[in-house]
């Protein structure tokens, strides 16, 4: 039988009351909301937190979409399902739409959270590569106040983050920038699983035209080892560049190169760094055909 370890359980009622809960009771305190991650790993006694501390009350603080012209901002406690579902964010960011699709199941994607996957901090969880493919800032909130951190210096490791235990996640930014779009694309064994391999690609251009040189680029992997989702020689290899299946293919063997698979029921070690290859290709592809109208 698969339960719990003995627990307390406290309401949070703001996102102060969160914070001042979680400096008062130090580590032995977890948030939940959605908690697809959590409650698994407390039935298996792989984790036993002595409280828990429901952040879902927090809708009015923590669960939203704001877009501006030059930015995306995120609350931790927006629902996979709103962050499918919404026209305003696929416009800007295709990719979240092309990740959301293929991320569990319409159960999960119910309840489960954008700040959750994040501090998860899962090395196969899809948002966590969609995220650092767009450059995004985490906001995390303390007694103390706010500070800033990058997608890339947000996870320090397998199911690390910078959170620290008095701290939590409370927004997720992103730059947004013209002449842009994104893409993702994701092998797994069947609907709804933990990816085999996938891959986020964006892309910034110069100019919305067909035939436009690339101004920047980013590709970040997931499932493929650790520390894959900024890699610099591939935006390097991207900048300045036509778009052409010679440079796809090129960035393509440069991601294939910079990941370490394990061989797994998933699949073997070679098989994923084709899919790395392979699904790179796709998604730079897709991202620029976005980018310059010929794909919607």
């Amino acid at each position: 039988m698969q339960v719990p370890a003995p627990f307390e359980y406290e309401r949070a009622t703001s996102v102060e009351h969160a914070v001042a809960l979680l400096d008062r009771l130090g580590d032995e305190a977890r948030i939940i909301a959605g908690g697809h991650s959590l409650l698994p790993m407390m039935k298996l006694r792989l984790a036993a937190p002595e409280y828990l501390i429901d952040i879902n009350d927090l809708v009015d603080e923590l669960q939203y979409v704001t877009i501006t012209d030059d930015e995306v901002r995120i609350g931790a406690l927006a629902r996979h399902r709103q962050l499918l579902e919404h026209e305003g964010l696929a416009q800007v960011f295709p990719i979240f739409r092309d990740a959301e699709k293929v991320i569990a199941d319409p159960v999960v994607r119910n309840k489960g959270t954008l700040g959750g996957s994040l501090c998860q901090a899962d090395p196969s969880e899809d948002l966590s590569a969609v995220c650092d493919t767009l450059e995004a800032s985490c906001v995390i909130r303390g007694v103390d106040g706010e500070r800033v951190v990058s997608m890339h210096d947000f996870h320090q490791g397998p199911y690390q983050t910078a959170v620290a235990d008095n701290e939590m996640l409370t927004e997720v930014r992103f730059p947004v920038r013209a002449n842009s779009s994104s893409a993702y694309h994701k092998v797994e064994r069947r609907a709804g699983d933990w990816a085999g391999a996938s891959v986020g690609a964006a892309v910034t251009m110069y100019g919305a035209e067909p035939g436009a040189t690339i101004a920047d680029g980013r590709v970040g992997l997931c499932a493929v080892g650790p520390n894959t989702t900024n890699i610099g020689p591939i935006s390097d290899a991207l900048r300045g560049q036509a778009p052409s299946e010679e440079l796809y293919a090129a960035v393509g063997q440069i991601a294939a190169d910079n990941c370490s698979p394990s061989t797994d029921t998933r699949g073997t070690a070679d098989y994923k760094r084709h899919l790395a290859k392979e699904l790179t290709i796709r998604s730079l592809r897709k991202a620029v055909a976005r980018a310059t109208g010929q794909e919607s």
